[in-house]
Formats: structure tokens, C-alpha cells, sequence
């Protein structure tokens, strides 16, 4: 038999797949770097990745691989946290074409389905029929049914409605046993489709089956052979769910469903410690909550904990009724019967899901301990008898501070099952030891307890080394006999449940730099590291949702659907990126910077920031988009763009300065000048060329009459920056800016001419002339003088430069963070210069969207404040505009740009009431809106000078409407 640890091609397996696969057969690096990880600590290069179309290609892709004894593996949102989901063979990905939604029969509530599709897109076609899927992992946003039954997935709801195997009725998969080759088989009850070696096989050992297992709500590890006892019905179907890919590969999965409260409360429970939320927990289950869900305040962000009542701890338990009185009335009584310091019942469906929010980002968030550093899965998700929680925490911790570890527990207190991720040192050798020497005395101590090893994410690579810790060697042999009797030939995933890879083994770690990387950005939250900034995606795929939502990220994935273009599937590709450059022998990106499959995953990157935002553990691949591009291009020639938009605050300063807007503008205008022009400057030919602003702000502000006497306290002064797009292609914004700002009290200053971000050469990698720039920069504020007064920048994306890249770019300069420290927004500065001044009733709805880099970094609270505060009716939506500065008009990128702005932006404004007005602050923004939707979007400076009496002509016309 093959040896399934190398990594070497069989002859004639390529051309043999895609000679009998009708789907896409991918021995490309890019692919293969893709699927060495999934969210677990180990890493795995297969020989190539297939998505199979229907259930023929499934077969015949398990038929060329059992003929050249290749290892197979399935894959769906590669969200597992044990390892179970990387290998060495051929990994079939599911998510491509097996995703679909086959039947669903709301009397006889069940449905089926293809395993590639995502459970959310289950739960959408079952919400019609007051119907759901009763297992809900966090990570329902990108996890996939077929994944689910691998894992024997369960989620928040388990208390109510259990595992997935509990809601599984049929399925059918892909076998490898019998003398004809590899066969579809349906797998029911009653030994249906069960292999003909594994009945006698199991009534030869039903005492050891009827004694070997721990009887608890959350027992998913080794395989459920109990659910082959004749008592339970020989349910063959059941004992699948669970094994992790290892017995067959499903091709259909027939789910039962349950009725979804019409409405739901959310009683929350504040308790001193975890462990005393663990001890009250079970006394909850009598009432038939629908939830009893763990959080320590480790994992609260600050901002929330004044939502929740007193304590350190917090049991969520959500309560269901026929009406919102009913489930108010049902929480209530939880908290009547709960042994809690505090309590709240949550009624608000807004405010539930920004808590539930928090709870489903753990898995990201405690990748981090507080002090910045750290942590990892790998004792992920234990399960004792929920009776003994309270005790096993205590036991946790204590083993915890003997070896010097540290990690935050939260989970589903409800059914015993906890979630940790903890601070091992996986990059040393003696750190190594002692993950193991943890892991094995852990193991001990949940079989002390009673538990089951994985209670929720299966055994993997990181725990079935130590199963016989848990069975012991005879029931752990069974499954061994059993494994044999589904797959022969031992080619599905193995190294998982039997005959299992050691845990300290194939850490994804060890192909990694030990030196930090020479890099140009500071990386702060980081310690100057590149290769710990790249290490902080662990692989929950949070940027894999499709159905646009409150967060930006991943807009390039949202519009092509490919993992290369997710901020996940970049962080792989950097990943592998580095690992190339350590000489690790099974390296698949071996260019380092130069590497042009890493380029052309980050091509299709918006730099938007969203990812820094709303990736549970703060990747920011706009930040590490520039790092690479700045090095890719080092001594190379750029594309066209890079000169002619990443240069272009120095075009339009050349512009201005020459008076030569006019025939600029003119020239634009005639079509086969604008064509050749757009070609050589690498712009695709659709879109139209801004015209620029016949007289730039500053030279406005210069020649205006002050309105009165100059200021320059602190509270009465502020600055307002001319950023490039302001000064050169939207006066108008400034104009109106300094209006209000005026009308509000404040006197405005501005910091001389030829102050510059430097976003543009940011975006683009140019990062030796960003830090010409910014420093130039700095110089012109110190020869300005004066104190250090509050700047205000009204383009979000300049405003979010200077806060991050700059002080990130120049760590060293204390001028970059003064300056930093000092931006605001121009909502930001009505709030906190003029806090009594009332902005004009405007009294109109609106629409549009928060500029990406708003929402990443700036935040949009004081803005919604100031809305409000004007009569302004409406939240504007979230997701990126598709523009973003150079990327929308690049050649190459249109169609990703329009589909952007296809996913919000444009139905938002086209649903619009009359009278609507389009707000939106970001120059590309309001560029997008414009070319792709004929409407006018107005920055809210522009809006509230409208509403002022008088001056028509410092002000900047109507109001943009929402029609086009």
C-alpha cells in the first residue's frame, strides 16, 4: 500500500482524473496551498484538488484514486479545529457544485440535500415553513451539511434539539468496499447499506459496545458503534455521522427538521466565575431552554459589557414561545429559578444577535489572550457530564497554572461541553513537550470526569492519538476492524480516529520563518513580526459568508466565490508564501515575494479593511496587500496603474499648479484621447475619467473672506484636511464643511497646501515614497506652527491612513502619532468641539452605505448621532462600494467592482422612498453611485449646509435624490 504520508504523484493520476472527472482537477500550487490547513493547529500539502460535480464524479474520482492507491479526502468550509480536514492525497471540495438544496417537504419535515451546501442556505429554504435544522455550530455562515455529519456537529441549540446525527434520517455516500470498484449506497436503519463484514463484526462484540462507552449528550469522539446495538435500531445512518470522512464519501444527506419558535427571549445570567455559571447551568435544563451557552468576560469586548449585568461570567440561555409575551414569560422564569448575581432578559432581536455575535466570534477572539498574545486550539471542545462542569473548570484551571498555561473557557455549559483555546508555545521544542505532556494529562482528566475527548469537533490529528486513553485498546481496536470494513484499503482520510498522525506532529508552525521577516510596516499589535501578523488567521472562515450582512468583510469572495479570493485564502497563500522561503521540503510557493500565485489572489483584494474589523482575530490583508506589493515590485516595473492612480495627489498637484484643469477636462471628454489615455494609465475602458475641480479648495479658502476673528484654543479651532480627492475633485465637500463648521462656532484652519496621506502610494505597495510622503508631510505641520489642535479629514479613507498606516509606516516619529491621535471625523468633530450646537432639521429618509474604511476603523457612531440629531431617517447598510479608490478602475476589475456594488449598495438606493436622500462620505463612494447607479451621493457635510440659511453660493446646490 502507498505510503500516505509522502507527498509524491502516482504516474498516470493526473491524467487519469481529469480524463473521468467532468469538475474542475487542480494540481496548481495556488489550489493545493489552499487546502494545506483548515482551522486546526497542523498542516497537510495534498497532491491536488478536485470538485466533483454530481455524485458520478465523486465516484469516479474515488475510483482513479483507490486504482492508484492515492488517499482521498472530503472537504466542505475546511472550518475544523482537530485537523481532520487537511491532507496528503486528493482533496475533493465540495463547495463548488454539491451545493444545493435537492428536496424539502415540510409535512413530512425533512429535507435533502448535497453535502457542499452551506447550513445557512438549509435554514433560508426551511424558514418559509416555520421549519429549521436543529444543529447550529457558530460557524452556520460558511460550514457545510456534509462537513456537519463528518464532525457530528451541534452548535448553541443541542440542549434542545441535539447533534447532527440525532437529526439525521438517511444518507447516501460513495463506498469503497466490494470487488466492482466503488459504489453509491444509501445508508438507513436496520443495517441498511451497512458493508456485509460490519454486522457480524458488531453482534460479535455487543457486551464491549454495550459497556465501552460513556453515556453523555456530547460523546462525538471515536466512532458511535452503540448506534449499531440492536436495541437502538442498528441505525447505520447514526454510527456515519461522526467518522469524520474515514468510513465514506457522502453524496446526499436526507435531515430532519423542527419547528422554529416564532419568537424567542434572551434571559442572561451574570455569575462571579465560570465555574459557578458551570455549577448553575444544569439546574436550568428542566425548563426546556432552547440555549445554555458560557462566557467568561475574557472573551467580552469593553464596549458590550455594559449590555450585560454584573458579573465575570454570563450563561445566555434563549428561551421560544408562541408569541414575544410567551417567550419573554419563559425567561423570566429562568431567571426566577437561577442562581445568578445579576440577570437581564434581552427582548430585542437586534440586541440578541449583536450578543450572539459575540458568542459566535469566540472562536476567533480567543485566539487571543488579553495581553496580546497567543492561543491556540487543540483542547478545543472537551464534554463532561453537565453535572460535573462545574467541578472539571476548576480542575481545568488548576492544570492550566501547573504547566503555565493560560486560556479562557466559554461554551455549551448546558450539555458539559467547553470550548478553550490555550496559550501553547507551538514554534519551540521544549513548548512542543509540553503541549503534549498537557494534552495526555487533560485526556485524563476528562476521562476522570466521565467526558468524551471531542464533545463537538471530532477527534482529528489532535486527539485520536489518545483515545485509548478514553476506550481503551480493545474497543479502540474494534474501531480499527470496523474503519477496515468500510474502507480496505485504508485511503480514506487516514491518519484520523485510526491509526492516527501523533499530536506534536505536522504543527503548521514548523515550515515557518523563526526570524521576524524584513518588512516595512510596524506591525504593533504583532511585535514587528510579519510572519505572527500572517499567523493570526486560524482558519474560521468567518470571511467566507455569501449573504451580505453589518460586516465589509470579504467583499472579493462575496463577488467570485473562490477561497483564493477570501481573507482566508490569502492568509493561506502568505502562509505558504513564507514557508517557501524556510526551504521546507514540501513547500508549495516557492517565489517568496516574488511568487506570482500570491500576487494574483491579492489582485482581486479591495483594501478595503474590512478584515481588520470584522475578522474575529483582526487580519488586516489590506496591510499585508501593500507589504507584498511593495516587495513583489521592488527594482521590477509596475503595471501602468500603480503609476498613473497610485501616483495621482502628485498628477493633481501638477494640475492645479499649472491651471490646467480645463483642458484636462476637455480632453477627457473626446473619446478616442480618453480611450488612449485610460489604456496607457491601465484603466479599464468603461469606466469615465473624474473631471477635475476648476478651482482646488485651498485656493477657494485662500481667496474667501474670513468670517471673523482667528482662534486657535483647542476647543474653539480645528483643522480641516485637504486631502487629494477633497481638494482636487470635490471642493464642493470642503466648501460645505467649512460652512458648517463655521455655523457651529468653530473657526477653520487649514494646514497649508501639499499635505498628503499618502493612500494612494499605500494601496498600490509603493511604501518607500508613502514614507517620503507622509514625512513631507509632517514637516510642512511643524513649519505651519501652533498648538496641536483637532483635524479634521472628511474622506474616511485618508482619515483611516492617517490613524493606522501612518503611525505603522513611521513607528519611530512621534509627530505620526500625535497626528494619528488628533483625526477625527467631521461628525466626530461637531460632537466633540460644538456639543451643544443642533445641526438644521432636514427631516428626509436615507440611504447608502458607511464607507468600508469607516466601518474597519473609524467607526460610524457619532455619524449615526449626528443623523439623528438632523432628522435623518435610517441606518445606511454596510459592504464596500466596489470602487475603492484605484481598484474599481483598474483594468481587470470591473466586473468584481459592479458586483460589489450589486450586493447593497445599488438595491438599497433603487428601493429608496422618494424624496431619499444618498449619503455617502467617500469620494469612491459617491464615483460608483454616479457611473454605475446615475445617482448623486452627498457627503453629510454637503447635506447639512444645505439645510443652512443663506450663503447659496458657499454651499453645494440640491440634494442628491435616490433616483437615478
Amino acid at each position: 500500500m502507498t505510503d500516505h504520508g509522502t507527498d509524491s504523484e502516482p504516474e498516470g493520476l493526473r491524467a487519469a482524473l481529469r480524463a473521468e472527472v467532468a469538475g474542475e482537477v487542480d494540481f496548481g500550487p495556488t489550489a493545493r496551498a489552499l487546502t494545506t490547513m483548515d482551522a486546526s493547529n497542523y498542516r497537510r500539502v495534498p497532491l491536488a484538488v478536485v470538485a466533483p460535480r454530481d455524485a458520478d464524479d465523486v465516484l469516479a474520482a474515488l475510483t482513479v484514486c483507490r486504482d492508484h492507491e492515492v488517499p482521498v479526502l472530503a472537504r466542505g468550509g475546511g472550518t475544523s479545529i482537530a485537523g481532520q480536514a487537511t491532507g496528503t492525497g486528493v482533496v475533493l471540495d465540495f463547495t463548488r457544485h454539491l451545493d444545493r438544496v435537492l428536496d424539502l417537504d415540510p409535512e413530512a419535515r425533512t429535507a435533502t440535500v448535497q453535502p457542499g451546501l452551506v447550513l445557512d442556505r438549509l435554514q433560508e429554504a426551511a424558514a418559509p415553513h416555520g421549519l429549521r435544522f436543529g444543529p447550529d455550530p457558530s460557524t452556520h455562515g460558511r460550514c457545510t451539511i456534509g462537513g456537519m455529519v463528518g464532525n457530528n456537529a451541534c452548535g448553541a441549540h443541542s440542549v434542545a434539539w441535539g447533534t447532527t446525527a440525532d437529526n439525521v434520517a438517511s444518507l447516501t455516500a460513495a463506498l469503497c468496499v466490494g470487488d466492482h470498484g466503488p459504489a453509491l449506497t444509501r445508508l438507513g436503519r436496520d443495517w441498511t447499506g451497512a458493508p456485509a463484514a460490519l454486522r457480524p463484526l458488531v453482534e460479535s462484540e455487543l457486551a464491549l459496545l454495550r459497556t465501552g462507552f460513556p453515556d453523555l449528550p456530547r460523546r462525538i469522539s471515536g466512532y458511535a458503534l452503540d448506534a449499531l446495538l440492536p436495541e437502538r435500531g442498528a441505525d447505520v445512518a447514526r454510527a456515519f455521522c461522526g467518522s469524520e470522512g474515514t468510513l465514506g464519501l457522502l453524496t446526499e444527506v436526507t435531515v430532519k427538521l423542527v419547528g422554529t419558535p416564532p419568537a424567542r427571549a434572551l434571559a442572561v445570567l451574570g455569575h462571579v466565575d465560570e465555574s459557578a455559571a458551570a455549577d448553575a447551568a444544569p439546574g436550568l435544563l428542566p425548563h426546556r431552554p432552547l440555549t445554555v451557552e458560557g462566557m467568561a468576560v475574557d472573551l467580552v469586548p469593553p464596549g458590550v459589557l455594559d449590555a450585560l449585568p454584573r458579573g465575570t461570567a454570563w450563561l445566555f440561555v434563549e428561551t421560544g414561545g408562541a408569541s414575544p409575551a410567551e417567550a419573554r414569560a419563559a425567561a423570566e422564569r429562568i431567571v426566577r429559578s437561577a442562581d445568578a448575581l445579576d440577570a437581564r432578559v434581552v427582548t430585542d432581536p437586534a440586541a440578541q444577535r449583536a450578543l450572539w455575535r459575540i458568542r459566535e466570534d469566540a472562536a476567533g477572539t480567543a485566539t487571543r489572550m488579553p495581553d496580546g498574545s497567543e492561543a491556540w486550539p487543540g483542547w478545543e471542545d472537551c464534554a463532561v457530564p453537565p453535572a460535573r462542569l462545574g467541578a472539571y473548570l476548576r480542575e481545568f484551571r488548576a492544570l492550566l497554572a501547573a504547566h503555565g498555561l493560560h486560556g479562557t473557557p466559554y461554551g455549551h455549559f448546558g450539555d458539559g461541553c467547553v470550548h478553550a483555546r490555550i496559550d501553547f508555545d507551538l514554534l519551540t521544542a521544549p513548548g512542543i513537550t509540553r503541549f503534549r505532556a498537557f494534552s495526555e494529562e487533560l485526556a485524563d482528566l476528562v476521562v476522570a470526569h466521565g467526558g468524551s475527548l471531542s464533545g463537538e469537533h471530532g477527534d482529528g490529528t489532535a486527539r485520536a492519538e489518545l483515545l485509548p486513553r478514553m476506550y481503551g485498546p480493545e474497543l479502540v481496536g474494534l474501531f480499527a476492524r470496523v474503519k477496515a470494513a468500510w474502507d480496505p484499503q485504508g485511503l480514506l482520510n487516514p491518519g484520523v480516529l485510526v491509526r492516527p498522525a501523533r499530536l506534536d506532529e505536522g504543527l503548521r508552525f514548523a515550515v515557518l520563518p523563526r526570524r521576524p521577516v524584513p518588512v516595512e510596516f510596524g506591525y504593533p499589535q504583532d511585535g514587528g513580526d510579519f510572519t505572527a501578523a500572517v499567523r493570526r488567521c486560524v482558519g474560521v472562515a468567518k470571511c467566507r459568508t455569501t449573504v451580505p450582512g453589518p460586516d465589509v468583510m470579504c467583499p472579493s469572495f462575496r463577488a467570485t466565490g473562490e477561497e483564493e479570493h477570501s481573507t482566508r485564502g490569502r492568509a493561506r497563500l502568505l502562509h505558504e508564501m513564507l514557508a517557501g522561503t524556510t526551504g521546507a521540503p514540501d513547500a508549495v510557493i516557492t517565489g517568496g515575494w516574488r511568487a506570482p500565485e500570491v500576487r494574483d489572489a491579492l489582485d482581486l483584494c479591495l483594501s478595503c479593511k474590512g478584515c481588520r474589523s470584522d475578522c474575529p482575530v483582526g487580519v488586516d490583508m489590506a496591510t499585508y496587500k501593500a507589504e507584498f506589493l511593495h516587495h513583489h515590485y521592488a527594482g521590477r516595473l509596475r503595471p501602468a496603474s500603480h503609476y498613473a492612480l497610485g501616483r495621482l495627489p502628485r498628477w493633481l498637484r501638477l494640475a492645479a499648479a499649472t491651471r490646467t484643469a480645463p483642458l484636462l477636462n476637455a480632453l477627457a471628454a473626446r473619446e478616442p484621447l480618453a480611450a488612449l489615455g485610460k489604456r496607457l494609465a491601465g484603466i479599464d475602458p468603461r469606466r469615465d475619467l473624474p473631471p477635475l475641480a476648476p478651482e482646488p479648495f485651498t485656493r477657494w479658502f485662500a481667496r474667501r473672506t474670513p468670517p471673523g476673528p482667528r482662534f486657535l484654543s483647542t476647543s474653539q479651532a480645528t483643522v480641516v484636511w485637504p486631502d487629494t480627492f477633497t481638494e482636487h475633485l470635490a471642493p464642493e465637500v470642503g466648501r460645505a464643511a467649512v460652512r458648517v463648521l463655521e455655523a457651529a462656532g468653530q473657526q477653520v484652519l487649514l494646514p497649508g497646501t501639499g499635505v498628503c496621506c499618502g493612500l494612494t502610494y499605500v494601496t498600490t505597495g509603493q511604501l518607500d515614497r508613502a514614507r517620503r510622503v507622509m514625512t513631507r508631510t509632517l514637516d510642512l505641520l511643524d513649519r505651519t506652527g501652533g498648538p496641536d489642535l483637532p483635524v479634521t479629514v472628511l474622506e474616511p479613507s485618508c482619515a483611516a491612513t492617517l490613524r493606522t498606516d501612518l503611525p505603522e509606516l513611521l513607528p519611530k516619529d512621534p509627530r505620526a502619532h500625535r497626528l494619528a491621535a488628533s483625526v477625527r471625523t467631521f461628525a466626530e468633530t461637531l460632537e466633540a468641539q460644538v456639543p451643544h450646537w443642533r445641526p438644521p432639521r432636514l427631516d428626509r429618509p436615507v440611504v447608502g452605505q458607511t464607507h468600508c474604511h469607516q466601518h474597519a476603523v473609524l467607526g460610524d457612531e457619532a455619524d449615526q448621532r449626528v443623523r439623528e440629531a438632523a432628522g435623518l431617517a435610517g441606518r445606511l447598510g454596510a459592504g464596500c462600494c466596489g470602487l475603492a479608490g484605484n481598484f474599481g478602475f483598474e483594468k481587470g476589475h470591473f466586473e468584481v467592482s459592479r458586483r460589489c456594488a450589486e450586493e447593497q449598495l445599488l438595491p438599497s438606493v433603487r428601493a429608496a422612498p422618494p424624496g431619499a436622500l444618498v449619503l455617502a462620505d467617500g469620494y469612491s463612494c459617491r464615483t460608483q453611485l454616479a457611473q454605475l447607479g446615475g445617482v448623486r451621493g452627498r457627503h453629510l457635510a454637503e447635506a447639512l449646509a444645505d439645510g443652512l440659511p443663506g450663503e447659496e453660493d458657499a454651499g453645494t446646490g440640491s440634494a442628491g435624490r435616490a433616483q437615478p
